[in-house]
């Protein structure tokens, strides 16, 4: 037990990540059935495990009890229930989460210490923030069951891309894994990649994280120092990494790459897959479920239907059909009973193929429209252009600047308008963060005015949080 554990009531055991080998393999060989299932048998299992949630979240959560009434868990159809915004539930935090042990004021002090990622919250538990991408940054806390339920889908879901390797080295011990992020906070990304260091000392020497808030540079030459074979990282940045590699500045050689975070259009995967001369696996995640869906080997994302349900809907709530994309989506998590997902405005946009994938799979397939932040060019210095991802550039607003409902445009080269009605005082501060990040960066000089007014926003009414100018100064 770590000395922080043993000081502190909120961890039990400070140096374990909670993991249940029983339970892991029971759960393995569910997802592996369930993988080749019928569509008759996926509805089944959904149905069942719906009804065990919804019969869970009357008994353990009283802001469940008050939204969900008298309701029958056997008998209620999903859609006749309400939906669930993030701001109500987290502003009722303590009746939400189905632990009477589990308080916000207790999560919060576990989050606050940069010291205490991956490492389990009251001894069973795994906890971390979201980035707040809707304004709105969230705490989310993942029981064993959950977490067993995520790891078995993040393993047993993505195809097997190197046969013969996996032959010869079953529990890839050779590999070499960098995560390449936001390193520094409680995200699910860190957390998930310290979990495992810590569920599995043996490989921990061969799984890094790099931060992605340091200069190109410094992140090109730890990644050649590193030479990892599995790449994990956001898509914006494994572009202008693959740009590096192209460009013969990294040599790093990965023979695989992940992606997840940001939306991964066909073009982006098809450019990184030429410039390293590797596969590109993408999925579908986020703080309120870690593994909504996994692409296959003809590069389709699969839901995985037995342990989430997502409906697309349209602006009014209502179902939309496969085919079009909805206003918005709906996300239940079947798999964690300890703080309820329950028709939960997940804010991305999400399509349904109409048809089932060549691949054989009767999961179906989604495209999702999630985060579409712009990457920032800026003049630096002599001839050179420095290139900021947007994922950087929100981290060091939320986590610098305290500045969670923001948008970020730039006008030019060297001038950006930070809009926010969150008030002059935090305006200012985060504006000194964002000065000092862009200045490290090599992009010296930008001028950056503040707006206490909302952001500009799209057509369909969604905020855009950081938006590029193309070479005329014209905003994309």
């Amino acid at each position: 037990m770590s000395a922080v554990a043993a000081a502190d009531p909120d961890t039990a055991d400070g140096a374990r990540a909670p993991c249940d080998a029983w339970r892991a393999g029971a759960i393995g060989v569910d997802v592996m059935l369930a993988a080749h299932a019928s569509g008759e048998a996926l509805d089944e299992l959904r149905r069942a495990r719906l009804a065990s949630l919804l019969r869970s979240a009357l008994t353990r959560s009283s802001i469940y009890r008050d939204w969900l009434g008298t309701r029958d868990p056997q008998r209620v159809a999903l859609a006749e229930l309400p939906i669930a915004q993030k701001a109500a539930l987290m502003a009722r935090f303590d009746e939400w989460i189905a632990d009477p042990q589990i308080t916000l004021q207790a999560v919060r002090r576990h989050t606050a210490d940069p010291s205490r990622v991956g490492e389990p919250f009251l001894g069973r538990y795994t906890v971390w923030e979201s980035s707040g991408s809707s304004g709105e940054p969230g705490l989310f806390v993942q029981d064993e069951h959950a977490m067993a339920v995520y790891d078995a889908l993040e393993a047993l879901r993505r195809p097997m891309l190197r046969p013969l390797d996996r032959l010869f080295d079953p529990w890839g011990w050779s590999e070499r894994l960098v995560f390449v992020g936001a390193s520094g906070g409680h995200y699910a990304s860190t957390v998930t990649i310290e979990r495992l260091r810590r569920m599995n000392p043996t490989a921990a020497g061969r799984t890094t994280s790099l931060s992605f808030l340091q200069p190109m540079a410094h992140l090109v030459a730890q990644l050649d120092k590193l030479a990892p074979t599995i790449l994990a990282t956001y898509p914006s940045l494994a572009v202008l990494l693959a740009r590096e590699h192209a460009a013969g500045r990294l040599h790093a050689a990965p023979r695989e790459i992940w992606t997840g975070g940001e939306m991964l259009s066909a073009e982006a995967a098809a450019h990184v897959g030429q410039a390293f001369g590797c596969p590109v696996i993408d999925s579908y995640g986020a703080s309120e479920c870690l593994a909504l869906a996994s692409s296959c080997a003809l590069g389709a994302l699969h839901l995985n239907t037995d342990w989430v349900i997502l409906e697309s809907v349209d602006a009014q709530g209502r179902a939309v059909p496969p085919g079009s994309a909805g206003a918005t989506t709906l996300l239940t998590n079947l798999a964690n009973h300890v703080q309820p997902i329950i028709r939960y405005d997940l804010g991305d946009r999400v399509t349904f193929g109409p048809r089932r994938c060549a691949c054989g799979s009767n999961l179906p397939v989604v495209q999702v429209q999630g985060r579409s932040d712009d990457t920032l060019r800026f003049a630096g210095g002599g001839r050179c252009s420095v290139d900021i991802v947007p994922l950087a550039i929100s981290t060091v607003l939320e986590e610098e600047g305290g500045l969670f409902d923001f948008q970020l445009r730039q006008t030019s080269e060297r001038e950006l308008v930070l809009s926010s009605p969150s008030g002059t005082a935090l305006l200012r501060r985060a504006r000194s963060a964002l000065a000092r990040f862009l200045a490290a960066q090599g992009a010296s000089g930008v001028r950056i005015r503040c707006s206490a007014e909302d952001g500009q926003r799209a057509a369909s009414g969604k905020l855009k949080r950081i938006v590029a100018c193309d070479a005329r100064g014209v905003r994309s």
